[in-house]
C-alpha cells in the first residue's frame, strides 16, 4: 500500500478550463448549450514539486500528452459546474496517484512448499506431453 509524502495542493490558476458542447444525445438543448468541460493542465509549467512532476510525466496515461499536458474531458453531468468539479476531481486523483510513493519491495525467497508444488506441476505436465506421443501397435 502506497504512503503519501504530503498532500499536494493544486492552484486553480494553473488549470485552463474551457466549456464545450457535449457529444451524444441530449435533445433540443444539446446544440445550444456548452455543458461539457475541457480541462488542460501543463505539468512542466505547474508549481507542483519536482518529484511529482517527473512521476506524472513518466506515467503511461492516455490523458497526458507527449508535451506534458494533461487533457481531461468531462461530460457525464448535465450541468457545467458539476462537469467542472468532475474534471478537477479527476485531475486531483491523477496528481495524488503520482504523489503517492510506493513502498519499496523487499525480495523474499520462495518457500519449500511452493518449490515442490512448482516441480510436481512440471512433472505432471511432462507426463501429459509424453502421453501425446505416437502409439506403436
Amino acid at each position: 500500500m502506497p504512503h503519501d509524502a504530503s498532500p499536494v495542493n493544486l492552484r486553480e490558476s494553473e488549470v485552463e478550463i474551457t466549456a464545450i458542447r457535449a457529444q451524444g444525445a441530449g435533445g433540443q438543448n444539446v446544440n445550444k448549450v456548452s455543458n461539457a468541460v475541457h480541462l488542460r493542465f501543463d505539468i512542466r509549467a505547474s508549481s507542483l514539486p519536482v518529484v511529482v512532476k517527473t512521476r506524472l510525466l513518466l506515467m503511461k496515461d492516455h490523458r497526458i500528452s507527449a508535451d506534458g499536458v494533461v487533457v481531461i474531458k468531462a461530460q457525464s453531468h448535465r450541468s457545467l459546474e458539476k462537469n467542472r468539479e468532475d474534471a478537477l476531481a479527476r485531475l486531483r486523483a491523477l496528481i495524488a496517484a503520482a504523489a503517492a510513493v510506493p513502498r519499496p519491495r523487499r525480495p523474499t525467497k520462495a518457500t519449500r512448499g511452493s518449490k515442490e508444488l512448482r516441480v510436481s506441476g512440471k512433472i505432471r505436465r511432462g507426463r501429459v506431453k509424453v502421453l501425446r506421443g505416437r502409439v506403436d501397435q
